[in-house]
């Protein structure tokens, strides 16, 4: 198929899709719903194909297929563990002077 050779790109943030790795159709009418890329590149293994509807295709070219996706919320970043705030000092050790004391 022609479309398998062509790579994907989003025309909202540059980035590079993959290349089509399947069609979806209805079936018994053969109507078009849109193209799947894979989902997993590198070390991203195991993500889900992404689905592209048809209305989100902008532009097919000779190599190119150029589609619109926003990009979904990411999720916030946690805090590491030095940025947190200090956590609770055990029950045993509130007890405890201070190194300053001995001075």
């Amino acid at each position: 198929m022609e479309l398998r050779k062509k790579e994907t790109v989003n025309l909202l943030d540059g980035k590079r899709l993959g290349k089509v790795c399947d069609v979806v159709f209805t079936w018994p009418e053969g109507k078009l719903l849109g193209i799947v890329v894979p989902g997993g590149h590198g070390i991203r293994w195991g993500k889900a194909d992404l689905f592209i509807d048809l209305r989100c295709v902008k532009k097919i070219g000779v190599d190119v297929i150029f589609v619109e996706i926003k990009a979904a919320p990411k999720p916030e970043k946690k805090r590491g563990k030095w940025e947190d705030a200090p956590p609770e000092p055990p029950p045993f050790a509130r007890d405890r002077r201070d190194y300053g004391e001995y001075e």
